[in-house]
């Protein structure tokens, strides 16, 4: 008898797993929030590029910086939805941003996967109680028909009795402004007794975020100027004639111009030329 109680409390301990342990946030200044079990990872390297080499983003760029000073600095902040064209930067500013300001201030990047928002309300239970301030990032959000991961984010954006944590700021990324399939939206407008309330919980999401930052297609002239950028900074020497050309070139296979297309270029150069980036 003893034996079977011993295998039930042993299999309700797997069910229900102990709380998550505070990470050491001495570790890393990024961490990656997985669930089944709930853990941070600490992310030791970043994948990022430096701020003054996202070009033809000016006005997104210091609108993103200033809101994130703020912030750092124990100030009132907006959450932030960087949305538009692929490619031209939005998930790189927000890195870029996190290094530039984590130099004078202590500030954390932890980024979550859209699957897992419906654990937000646990991942915030930890951030509140931690001694730091957190930008919470997810990168290329969206959602489908069928999908109500949504409605988990707006304890994030000003939902709820808590509200969103004093110590966490909010950055996503989307191709859609409004995180919903243009479909949908009007889909639900043709079919609803009151167009105007079945689609408002949806659009109203996209209107929590305090700032909206486009990210247009870029010009051909701030697509060179990526990778002359690019160039300078890593040390590699090519004229203009030649880095145009080829550059052009590139962009024509691709039926691109962005500055995800920019990199791809130089880290084919990069190649070539020998050099490690």
């Amino acid at each position: 008898m003893t034996d079977a109680l011993d295998r039930i409390a042993d299999a309700l301990e797997r069910m229900a797993p102990p709380p998550l342990a505070d990470p050491d946030w001495d570790a890393a200044d990024a961490f990656v929030w997985h669930v089944t079990p709930d853990r941070l990872d600490p992310v030791t390297r970043i994948a990022r590029v430096e701020v003054g080499l996202l070009v033809g983003i000016d006005r997104s760029r210091d609108t993103l910086l200033a809101n994130t000073r703020q912030f750092a600095r124990g100030l009132p902040a907006n959450n932030a939805l960087l949305w538009g064209a692929r490619g031209m930067g939005k998930s790189s500013l927000v890195k870029a941003i996190h290094a530039e300001i984590g130099r004078d201030h202590p500030l954390k990047l932890v980024e979550v996967q859209r699957e897992d928002l419906p654990s937000i309300g646990r991942l915030l239970g930890h951030l509140r109680a931690a001694p730091h301030r957190f930008i919470l990032f997810c990168d290329d959000l969206s959602f489908s028909h069928d999908d109500q991961h949504y409605k988990s984010l707006k304890a994030v954006l000003d939902g709820g009795i808590e509200g969103r944590p004093d110590n966490v700021v909010f950055y996503a990324t989307s191709n859609r402004r409004h995180l919903m399939p243009r479909d949908m939206i009007e889909n639900e407008r043709a079919s609803a007794i009151s167009p105007t309330e079945a689609t408002e919980e949806k659009v109203s999401l996209s209107d929590r975020f305090g700032l909206w930052l486009g990210f247009h297609p870029c010009t051909q002239d701030e697509y060179l100027a990526m990778i002359r950028g690019y160039c300078d900074a890593h040390g590699i020497d090519i004229d203009d004639a030649t880095l145009r050309a080829e550059a052009i070139e590139w962009q024509a296979t691709r039926g691109a111009r962005s500055g995800r297309v920019a990199w791809q270029y130089f880290t084919d150069l990069a190649g070539r030329r020998g050099v490690d980036l």
